[in-house]
């Protein structure tokens, strides 16, 4: 089968998926992209990958409402001059797979109109239930701009569900983002976690961070994990827990793993960066000595933490699930994590985790005490926080699950 992949920053959640099929070897894998392959994740060297330029940028003095839809459109111009060049080539795919997210995908059936195009859905943005308006701290005063603000972020996605054949997202929660009219049209399987190197280790290396601390197996380690710290990820929560979590547990090595710098999600920090701003809310109340920022790290360097973690917390408005969660309990991580969807889908609250109330860093510094002090506890919920992922998420099933979507979506055997 000849495949096409379409991801602004190749290879993104196709990167097991590209790997099975070329070790396969009876398929053409052909991708564009926008952004150069990163290095330290090599692909197969069957497939072939195309950047496409974008040759212009926004239109000075555009109506807001309408600049990210023109972001979108520009992005699709680029994606479709690079379709138009393969197809010049000889190169009709019998699979289009796309993650739409920046509108690479808008004109792809223009180029190709009978082949099918399965969509990576991510999330559709709405004005209640969801993370708009979730957090009383940095809501919006909702008028009917910002209504209409929601309604043009989604204009591109509306577009590209009309042309989907089939669409996939990763969670339940997730999929449940879209128009109701548009759900049966998504399947629901997970991008997968290699579950063989995300494992627990008996006696794990000790791993020095970037300060030169070094960590051992035993400490009390706690780990937090952002892309960069905001409150999206709920870094103010767990900032402001701090005080209260080394009164309970003076020991407690704390690591905070993520950028400090911009925002991958929300509004930016109006005054210097978040996080900044929320340490300067607790200075002199806590031990600076004992936390740790430690900035993006290597995979190399990322399980070893993991592995090391005697509590990872992991927070997020009801937003879409980080690789980072399931991560942490492949390791065997006893988890707190916040009680919002989609993390109420993977953690059992006193099963194989702990839920608390996203906005309390009383509570959030109370539970991840507990679970310093009552190691057997905090051992079986990550013994069964491993069984949840295995049983659910680990990469060989769901690589099987996308695969087989692949081939009924290519063949035209799969509709609403």
């Amino acid at each position: 089968m000849r495949i096409l992949f379409v991801h602004q920053n190749f290879p993104g959640q196709y990167v097991h998926i590209v790997q099975r099929l070329a070790q396969m070897g009876d398929h053409q894998l052909v991708a564009l992209g926008i952004n150069a392959l990163d290095a330290s994740r090599p692909l197969p060297e069957s497939l072939q990958f195309f950047r496409y330029p974008l040759e212009r940028g926004n239109t000075e003095g555009i109506h807001p409402l309408v600049m990210e839809t023109e972001t979108k459109i520009i992005r699709a111009e680029g994606c479709a001059r690079a379709a138009e060049q393969l197809k010049a080539k000889g190169f009709t795919p019998d699979l289009i797979c796309a993650h739409p997210g920046w509108g690479e995908a808008l004109f792809l059936k223009a180029i190709w109109p009978d082949s099918p195009l399965l969509c990576y859905q991510e999330f559709f943005y709405n004005a209640h239930g969801f993370d708009s308006n979730f957090d009383p701290e940095f809501d919006r005063d909702w008028t009917w701009r910002e209504q209409a603000r929601l309604n043009m972020k989604n204009a591109y996605l509306h577009l590209t569900l009309e042309q989907a054949d089939w669409n996939v997202s990763p969670t339940h929660f997730q999929a449940s983002s879209f128009p109701n009219h548009w759900q049966r049209r998504i399947s629901v399987i997970h991008d997968g976690v290699d579950t063989r190197r995300a494992a627990p280790l008996a006696n794990p290396e000790p791993l020095t961070l970037p300060d030169g601390t070094v960590l051992e197996k035993g400490q009390q380690i706690v780990t937090f994990v952002n892309r960069r710290l905001e409150p999206y990820r709920g870094c103010h929560t767990f900032l402001r827990a701090i005080p209260d979590l080394q009164r309970q547990s003076p020991n407690a090595r704390i690591v905070i793993v993520g950028e400090t710098k911009g925002v991958s999600y929300g509004a930016v920090c109006p005054d210097g960066e978040w996080k900044d701003q929320f340490l300067a809310e607790i200075e002199g109340q806590y031990d600076a000595s004992r936390v740790h920022f430690t900035g993006t790290l290597p995979y190399e360097q990322f399980l070893p933490l993991l592995q090391l973690s005697a509590c990872h917390v992991y927070l997020t408005y009801p937003f879409v699930m980080s690789w980072s969660l399931l991560e942490a309990m492949a390791c065997g991580c006893a988890v707190v994590g916040s009680d919002t969807a989609p993390v109420r889908e993977v953690i059992r609250h006193g099963s194989n985790g702990l839920l608390v109330d996203f906005f309390s860093p009383a509570d959030l510094a109370s539970a991840v005490a507990e679970l310093l002090r009552d190691r057997e506890r905090a051992e079986a919920f990550g013994v069964e926080a491993r069984r949840t992922v295995l049983r659910s998420y680990d990469l060989d099933m769901c690589v099987q699950r996308q695969l087989a979507l692949m081939d009924l979506v290519a063949s035209g055997s799969i509709n609403a």
